[in-house]
This record gives C-alpha cells, sequence and structure tokens, in this order.
C-alpha cells in the first residue's frame, strides 16, 4: 500500500464552494439576504456529495486497510479515556493551531455552529435534513470534525499531539483506524495550510 496525505485529494469545487460561502456570509451580514441565498444554493453542488460519499461509504475504493503488528485494540467502553471530545478550551487551541483546515486533505471547514446558523436564517438555501441527502453538499463535506489520530475507542485521549481538525469525509473515511492503518502519513509531518480563510466565524460575532 502505498502512503499518501490524504485518502483522496481534493477536487477543485470544493475550493470553489468555500469562495461562494464566504461570498455568502459577506452578502448576509451587509444586509443583502437575496444575494447570500443564491451563494448558498451555488455551493450546493451535486459533485461534492458525490467526492464525500466516495470516501465514507462502507466500499470506499479510496480506503484500504491493512493490519499494523502491535497496533492497539479496540478497548471495552469501561476502560477508553471518560471524556471522547475536548473541551471549550483544547477545541479553540486547536481552530488557531489547525486554521480551520482539514490537516489531511486540506479542505476549508466550518463548524455545526456556523452552519446551524445559516440554516436558522436560510432553511431552504443551507437545507440540514435527517438524511445525507437532504443536507446541503457543502455544508456536509466542510463539518469540521475533532478527529483523533489514535482513536477513542482504542484508548486516544485528548491531548493536542493526538487531535487534528479533519473534513467529515476524511473522518469517517478512516473511521477507527489509525493513520498507519489506511496508509497515511501523519498529519503531522507537514505545516497546517495558511490561508485567509476563518471558517466563517465572523458569522458568530
Amino acid at each position: 500500500m502505498d502512503v499518501k496525505h490524504c485518502l483522496r485529494e481534493p477536487i477543485p469545487e470544493i475550493f470553489d464552494a468555500a469562495r461562494y460561502l464566504d461570498a455568502a456570509v459577506s452578502a448576509h451580514l451587509s444586509g443583502h439576504q437575496e444575494l447570500a441565498e443564491e451563494l448558498l444554493r451555488l455551493s450546493d453542488m451535486d459533485v461534492l456529495r458525490e467526492w464525500t460519499e466516495s470516501l465514507w461509504g462502507a466500499n470506499s475504493p479510496y480506503v484500504q486497510r491493512r493490519e499494523i503488528p502491535g497496533a492497539p485494540a479496540h478497548l471495552p467502553q469501561e476502560l477508553r479515556v471518560p471524556v471522547r471530545m475536548p473541551n471549550t478550551a483544547e477545541r479553540d487551541a486547536l481552530h488557531k493551531r489547525d486554521g480551520f483546515h482539514c490537516r489531511f486533505c486540506g479542505t476549508p471547514l466550518i463548524r455545526k455552529e456556523v452552519r446551524q446558523i445559516l440554516n436558522r436564517c436560510y432553511p431552504e438555501a443551507a437545507r440540514w435534513g435527517t438524511r445525507n441527502i437532504e443536507q446541503h453538499a457543502a455544508l456536509q463535506l466542510m463539518w469540521l470534525q475533532y478527529d483523533h489520530l489514535v482513536p477513542h475507542a482504542r484508548g486516544g485521549n485528548n491531548d493536542l499531539s493526538n487531535l487534528v481538525l479533519t473534513c467529515a469525509p476524511c473522518n469517517y473515511g478512516r473511521l477507527d483506524s489509525l493513520v498507519e492503518e489506511v496508509g497515511l502519513i501523519s498529519p503531522f509531518s507537514r505545516e497546517p495550510n495558511p490561508t485567509d480563510w476563518d471558517g466563517l466565524e465572523r458569522l458568530l460575532r
């Protein structure tokens, strides 16, 4: 198995959608709701849903697993670290360190709190239903995850050295496998991607 930085290279449309979403938030904050709604609809691309589903399906052609000698085993619930997710201070440190980009594929990321505001203001254009197909394709793909390199189910803790920000497809594609088990290089082998992308966090201010 070849080693690589991400399960699948991001497609250009992901970054097109990020520009649409960024412009939509700027339009919303400037009081141009109709323009914001139009931009949100433009970012909801079928090709993005196809990219997402190519990674997190059970039979993804991009996710091949292998056994690693001495890898930590799956633990019973009572032996796992009690607190599964990072606390507020740990999350803030991750946002600052990783810059709202997936540490594997580089996709721009958006927290669910931002998505919820967009959905509340534009329920049709920023749709978020109970089924995957009913969710806005870009907001689903760019959904920020707090990912454990050594999975929680295998004894992973919430130390910053074991946590990275990832997009939903990279997180749900890898699931509870170690990075090495799916042929990935440690995300710490390269620096975070420095861009002007702010995760659309200005919508929360």
